[in-house]
Order: C-alpha cells, then structure tokens, then sequence
C-alpha cells in the first residue's frame, strides 16, 4: 500500500520515501483511532521496504507534532472498570504502541520525526523510535506524566537512555519541564534544527541524501547503531502497569479531563 487516507493520519511514497502526516485535531493526541492507523502503517512495511530509503513523519497540526496520549479517551474508557478490568486494558493497549513504535525502531529504511511546535508525552516517544529527529527552531519537547503519577510508557525512558546521558534524562523525567530545540539539538537529542518553518524541507533533503546509498548496507548500520533496549522496554510496561494500578492515578486522570483551561497538556 504506497498511499493511504484515513481520518486521523495519511501517508504517500513517493521516489522512495514514504511520508506520513498525523493529522488529528485538536495536537494528534493518540487514541485508539490513531493507533489502529498507525498499525496499519507498520503493517505496510513489507510492501514499503524493498523501494523505500527513507520515511519523514511529521503533522499536519499547526499547534505542533503531538501532545501525547489521549487521556481524555483513557479516563472514559477506565474509569467505569474495576481496578484489575482498567489494568489489563492498559496493558493491552500498551502492548499494542509499543508494538508500533518497535517496528518503526527497527523499521529496514531510515525514519526522520520532522517536529515543530510541541512534541510532548508518547508524542515524544514516537518521534525518539524515528532514527533522526529533524526540528523548527520553536518545536519544544517534555515529558509531563509524572504530574499524573505516571513514566513514560511508550518506550521513551529506554530509548532516551539509548540516546542520551543520563544527567538529560533525569532533568527532563523527573522536572516535567520543557526544553526547547535549541537546547535539544545541543545535547544531541535533535539532529538537525530548522528555521521557522522549515523544518519539512529540510527533513525532505536529509531524506533525500538517504536515498543514495546501498539498502543492505544500510539496513545493517542502523541495526549495529541502533540497538532496541527490548529488556527495558518490557520493564518499563510491566511499572507502568503497577502505577496504573493506584487510585491517585485515576484521581490525576480525572483531573486533567476536567481542566477548562486550553492547553492542559503543557508542563
């Protein structure tokens, strides 16, 4: 499937790049529309790898990449559920993204997250399973979820770590704050920063340069460069279920449904 529309996301290949845009209203939180999607991306990566160098992920929202899960949709789904219902809901659809996001981690072509604006939460795992993470000079990038007494857990405390020290990691975990591109591309956790504006050009021209060399001999780079943390990974679901778990959880949840104010989703 070299092209595809669906309601919350679409892609196009196209001289071997694919290119996928999220587009959910209002920041493409990621649900289970989203989600179901986004499987059948992966699930295209059959067909797509023999003829695809590179594939850009980026969106289409001017707010920003993404701002994470959607735990508007995770409340309502949880919160009628008794305790064990609610936690083996979660641990399925966890089970489900990080299923996703390790078959773009391990994806045989070169994935490049062009972000702008905010790229907050699972948002920020998705673009961290991407191989480059090309930025607007406005993209800013946070992990919120302790403020709901949660980790990350879509796979980006392991892949952070793969990719970063740990001095970065623990700032950015434990404050909730948000570090902006520049900061980012400084500690090397964004490749290359863009202008205002820009930054799908320039994701298109590292693409681009992509494409020039011999698949099999990249393919295996990106496995040597790039190893997938797959212990930390199981880890880190089975913690996230056990705080899924505690009552203050659901409480933070309900919270953050119930704010008035228009970006809840900022730190």
């Amino acid at each position: 499937m070299k092209s595809f529309t669906g309601k919350t996301l679409r892609w196009e290949w196209r001289e071997g790049i694919v290119e996928l845009v999220l587009d959910h209203p209002p920041v493409n939180e990621i649900g289970t529309a989203v989600l179901a999607e986004l499987e059948k991306f992966v699930a295209a990566f059959g067909a797509l790898a023999p003829e695809t160098a590179a594939c850009i992920i980026s969106s289409g929202r001017k707010q920003g990449f993404s701002a994470g899960g959607d735990l508007r949709e995770l409340y309502q789904v949880a919160a009628p559920l008794s305790e064990r219902e609610r936690v083996a809901g979660f641990r399925n659809f966890l089970e489900r993204v990080h299923a996703v996001f390790n078959a773009i981690d391990a994806a045989p072509f070169v994935t490049i997250a062009a972000v702008h604006g905010i790229c907050f939460g699972g948002g920020f795992e998705l673009a961290l399973a991407c191989d480059m993470i090309v930025a607007d000079k406005m993209a800013r990038f946070a992990f919120p979820e302790l403020r709901l007494g949660l980790i990350p857990n879509w796979g980006g405390i392991p892949r952070l770590k793969r990719d970063l020290g740990n001095a970065v990691v623990r700032d950015l975990l434990l404050t909730g704050r948000s570090v902006n591109a520049t900061r980012a591309h400084a500690v090397g956790l964004v490749a290359q920063l863009a202008a205002e504006g820009e930054v799908l050009r320039v994701a298109r021209a590292t693409a681009t340069q992509v494409t020039k060399f011999d698949a099999g001999t990249r393919a295996a780079a990106k496995k040597f460069i790039k190893p997938i943390p797959h212990e930390e990974l199981r880890r880190e679901i089975d913690l996230s279920c056990e705080l899924f778990a505690r009552p203050t959880l659901m409480a933070a949840l309900k919270k953050f449904v119930e704010d008035s104010g228009p970006m809840p989703y900022l730190p």
